[in-house]
């Protein structure tokens, strides 16, 4: 019997990931999973800000929230932002319906692979959804000028860009984002998703929500479940031009914030710099898992500016049968790929975690791996793994994160301790 007790064929159920929920349901009691799979920051809220929610929960699920402009005018007031360039809704997904019902009229333009409802969602509705490939060899880096001439093509009236993208964490530079907004302005829309942005640190101010409101035809969309780590409360909004931000704003509907949403939103602006030192930590701890991954051999890490990293899976491994084994066996819950556009099921999404998840994770996939090598390096010898990860880096592929040496040092060193 597995160890967790989780029944995987839940995993096999539907086109989206399992919920959280429907895991622990079917788990032994006293098992626990560790949560590769949805992008939440690790570090936010904090035990404290948690307190604080408990102390008030009584009185957040008993009363009515303050209606949506209220809130909306407060998350504003918090973010430095003109209230008339805000719509804030009940998540990030529930702005791209309605972003696909008043705005794509005929087709829309969006690489693949990224974000799933950015295709699902217009297809649903009937549109013409133009996909725009990205290559593996290129890392699945999104080259503006040859989308630009890829929507000239096809005369796609309305463009998409998710930067930082999903799954494959590339970003975007900030000017050349602006260049393809201006070039792009005779569009119905330019979309710029930046659910993940804050994540990034290529640079100081990444995000061109500022552009976006003064300029005729673009929409910048943001998420704050992902970045506040509270996706049970399913909190986003865009930022617009007055007359975008208006049309959408009109339609949703006036009680459609929840009461925790407002909450936090009103806490944000005391937590400013707990929020802060958690994106600092998530930015050390990214570095550090691609470190650690980059030792399995075989296994291909590409280089991310989000919370989460992209693997490519040794040939002789199955992204499917490798989610089914680490849920099972190690507790350990992570985001194959297959059904996502562009992309198969060799790969896998890794939500970017602590180093003591992270270890878990590693020994999960080293203990899968042993059905296909004999090697030494698979063996259960935590004392000399230096030697032997150092045999494996050798023959690295071009698009590999570059990680200094010492890190397999410092994985030997817990391994060793923890047993």
């Amino acid at each position: 019997m597995a160890r967790t007790g989780i029944d995987t064929s839940i995993l096999h159920k539907g086109a989206h990931s399992a919920s959280y929920f429907d895991l622990s349901r079917s788990m032994n009691d006293g098992a626990e999973i560790v949560d590769f799979c949805i992008p939440c920051n690790p570090y936010f809220p904090t035990p404290e800000m948690f307190d604080e929610l408990s102390r008030d929960l009584k009185n957040i699920l008993k009363y009515y929230p303050s209606d949506a402009a209220s809130i909306t005018n407060k998350l504003a007031s918090v973010l430095g932002l003109h209230p008339q360039t805000v719509a804030m809704a009940n998540g990030s997904t529930e702005l791209i319906t309605w972003i696909d019902h008043l705005l794509i009229k005929e087709s829309v333009a969006i690489p693949i692979p990224t974000f799933g409802r950015w295709t699902d969602q217009p297809l649903e509705t009937g549109k013409r959804v133009d996909m725009f490939p990205l290559q593996e060899r290129d890392g699945f880096r999104l080259n503006l000028e040859d989308y630009v001439r890829f929507i000239r093509d096809r005369g796609s009236r309305v463009a998409v860009v998710c930067n930082v993208n999903n799954p494959d964490g590339c970003y975007l530079a900030r000017r050349d984002v602006i260049r393809f907004m201006d070039a792009l302005g005779d569009l119905d829309l330019v979309v710029i998703d930046e659910s993940f942005i804050d994540f990034s640190d290529a640079e100081q101010y990444p995000s061109v929500g500022p552009d976006a409101v003064i300029r005729p035809n673009t929409v910048v969309l943001k998420s704050l479940g992902k970045n506040f780590g509270l996706h049970g409360i399913r909190f986003g909004y865009l930022m617009a031009n007055p007359a975008i931000a208006g049309k959408i704003a009109k339609v949703l509907p006036k009680w459609n914030l929840n009461s925790l949403a407002e909450k936090v939103v009103y806490m944000i602006e005391d937590h400013q710099d707990e929020y802060e030192d958690s994106l600092r930590l998530l930015s050390r701890d990214r570095r550090t898992m691609g470190g650690e991954l980059a030792r399995i051999p075989g296994l291909t890490v590409f280089p991310s500016q989000g919370n989460f990293i992209l693997v490519k899976l040794p040939t002789e491994w199955s992204g499917v049968a490798l989610r089914d084994y680490l849920v099972a066996n190690h507790g350990v819950y992570t985001r194959e790929c297959g059904n996502k556009l562009g992309m198969t099921s060799q790969f896998m999404r890794l939500v970017v975690r602590p180093t003591r998840d992270v270890d878990r994770l590693i020994d999960g996939m080293l203990d899968y791996g042993r059905q296909f090598r004999t090697r030494p390096l698979y063996e259960e010898d935590p004392l000399e793994p230096a030697r032997r990860w150092a045999s494996t880096v050798e023959d690295e592929p071009d698009n590999l994160i570059q990680y200094p040496a010492h890190r397999t040092t410092e994985y030997a060193g817990r391994r060793a301790a923890n047993g």
